[in-house]
């Protein structure tokens, strides 16, 4: 195939991209009149069996090596379909209609004291994250996660604050699974930088260490420092500045902690070597959360959990849906489900503004499409 011939073809594909063009405006505009019809007529944007037989008569004449092509396309003309029609049309649902009477109550100025759940004990970086999101926090320290969340669910605090996830390390897993659980909605968020420093008892040097105490996501995140260290025995303790605590109460001066700069402060434990973690640009990001929705000022940060169909092509048609909308999805998690084979949880977090029409509309019908649908919350990203 020489040059000229090449240039032929694809003046070729270029005169037909023209006509599709053309055509794809006709068709939004006809869809453009069916959304206003719907709204009219309050019916709901997606028709699945309609949709099914558009794919089935369109695709009937077509060659076998191209029909799953041809799906595809007609599947991505729907979503765009949809989305344009989601201008004209309300669409409802049980979560949404929540959003909504939230917003209805009016946008508030976040807290700036009140009494928050944090896992640990002091110096945590739970607690660190805490002061910076609430300039005045009455802390109540819980032993784990779950309990963080069963005093937020309970009343026993107002907030609770957990860690989701880490730039170097990956989301935190247990946290996670625990969303599943239980009933909370998600206030406001912080991304804080996390310098890990090695410390022990006055006059204790690093070839004097035999063992060291942390967490285990502060071992994923330190792990080339503790490689360095030899034939050091690492034990996981439930939170870093637990192990702080663990280090300053024993006897021994053989043994040294992983966390925050704070402890060194709080456990009267010297500084051993400071910035122990394996990339300086380390930050976890910790969410605030709260048992009753409300919309908070400067929230373009939306979370959401769906259960979607164990079926071929279901989790790319949601990522088409948000796509279309022009969304910026910034976080995909996947977490098993217990008690099926091979089913799972997915959780979303996207950059949006909840009060925009479009995004309610998006939320109310993955809400009634879904097997399972939580929002999870709009909030403030710091």
């Amino acid at each position: 195939m020489n040059k000229t011939h090449i240039e032929d073809l694809r003046k070729g594909i270029d005169a037909i991209d023209d006509e599709i063009a053309d055509l794809y405006v006709k068709r939004m505009a006809i869809a453009k009149e069916i959304g206003e019809y719907k709204v009219a007529n309050k019916l709901t944007v997606g028709d699945a069996n309609r949709e099914r037989a558009i794919i089935n008569r369109v695709t009937k004449d077509m060659p076998n090596d191209i029909k799953l092509y041809g799906k595809q396309l007609y599947e991505s003309l729907f979503n765009t379909s949809k989305a344009y029609q989601t201008r004209f049309v309300e669409v409802n649902s049980k979560v949404i209609t929540e959003v909504k009477d939230a917003i209805q109550e009016g946008v508030q100025e976040f807290p700036t004291s009140a009494c928050v759940a944090c896992q640990g004990v002091a110096g945590a970086y739970s607690q660190i994250a805490t002061d910076r999101m609430f300039p005045i926090a009455d802390i109540m320290y819980f032993k784990d996660w779950d309990a963080v969340f069963k005093a937020v669910e309970k009343g026993l605090c107002e907030f609770g604050v957990l860690p989701i996830e880490n730039s170097n390390a990956g989301s935190v897993n247990g946290v996670y699974d625990l969303m599943r659980k239980h009933n909370f909605y998600i206030v406001k968020s912080i991304k804080l930088r996390i310098q890990h420093y090695l410390l022990a008892k006055t006059g204790t040097e690093i070839k004097d260490i035999k063992e060291v105490y942390t967490h285990e996501q502060a071992v994923a995140q330190c792990s080339e420092f503790l490689k360095s260290l030899g034939n050091v025995k690492i034990t996981v303790c439930d939170n870093t500045a637990k192990a702080a605590e663990l280090v300053a109460d024993s006897d021994r001066t053989d043994i040294a902690c992983i966390c925050s700069h704070d402890c060194a402060g709080i456990y009267g434990l010297s500084i051993v070597e400071p910035n122990v973690q394996n990339n300086d640009n380390n930050y976890t990001r910790f969410i605030a959360i709260a048992k009753k929705l409300k919309v908070y000022e400067n929230a373009e940060k939306i979370s959401i959990m769906a259960n979607l169909p164990h079926e071929a092509g279901s989790l790319n048609k949601v990522l088409n849906r948000f796509a279309s909308l022009g969304l910026n999805l910034t976080k995909l998690e996947s977490r098993p489900m217990s008690n099926t084979s091979f089913e799972f949880a997915f959780y979303f977090d996207i950059i949006a503004r909840i009060e925009q029409p479009e995004v309610q509309n998006l939320l109310a019908e993955l809400d009634n499409t879904c097997d399972k649908f939580v929002f999870l919350g709009a909030y403030e990203e710091i």
